[in-house]
């Protein structure tokens, strides 16, 4: 039996995207963001007590990343990983870690916009340069996504992958604080995975997601 622990509008959503792509059955465990991550029982399963934590046949993970890792080499018969040997294994290892690239970046904007609740806890430096931190990361998918002579429709030349499911969640977050003007092909792609059934199963109802609002801007001196 798989069990995920899940907070909506976090780092969990990425394996729960997963999971509904695989097709697989699983128990999905909604949590609140509050204290109770940080239970005795919580912690047993996430010893940070963060989400996601998965639960597989009386075994634990706490790890989002390897959680992907590990469905995609449990089911391989999806194609959505790429095994040692594969043309695409570097390229579908690298793409994947690099989601967390731009997750650290959402996780500092996430802190200063909405869980520091007073003005003057919260940095406008801070704001500002992680928001041109996000874009940064936006440019080199863009420049991924635009090279010439590969099929593009995708992050790997090879098609569909848990690399667009990664990083079409971490893109989801960053929007919330960098827009994808001037990121034509970053556009395109993310329209197209975020198009997906699967995705749209993983979108939180109103009042239950993390953010109250689609955007939050750099929050002027």
């Amino acid at each position: 039996m798989i069990r995920l622990h899940h907070v909506p509008e976090s780092r969990s959503m990425r394996v729960l995207w997963l999971l509904y792509e695989l097709e697989v059955p699983f128990e999905l465990v909604v949590r609140p963001f509050d204290k109770s991550l940080r239970a005795e029982e919580y912690l047993t399963l996430s010893p940070a007590g963060r989400v996601p934590a998965l639960e597989i046949e009386g075994e634990r993970m706490f790890e989002s990343l390897a959680m992907m890792e590990y469905l995609c080499e449990r089911f391989p018969d999806a194609g959505l990983g790429r095994a040692p040997g594969s043309p695409d294994r570097m390229a579908w290892l690298s793409w994947l870690h690099f989601s967390e690239t731009i997750s650290q970046h959402v996780a500092a904007l996430t802190q200063q916009h909405l869980m520091l609740r007073e003005d003057h806890m919260r940095s406008p430096i801070v704001m500002r340069l992680e928001a041109k931190r996000l874009e940064k990361c936006y440019a080199a998918l863009e420049a991924r996504l635009s090279t010439p002579l590969e099929n593009r429709d995708h992050m790997l030349t090879s098609g569909f992958s848990a690399v667009d499911i990664a990083l079409g969640q971490a893109v989801y977050m960053a929007r919330h604080f960098a827009a994808l003007d001037g990121f034509p092909a970053l556009g395109a792609w993310y329209g197209r995975v975020s198009g997906r059934a699967a995705f749209a199963r993983c979108l939180p109802e109103a009042g239950e997601g993390l953010y109250d609002r689609d955007f939050y801007p750099a929050w002027a001196e």
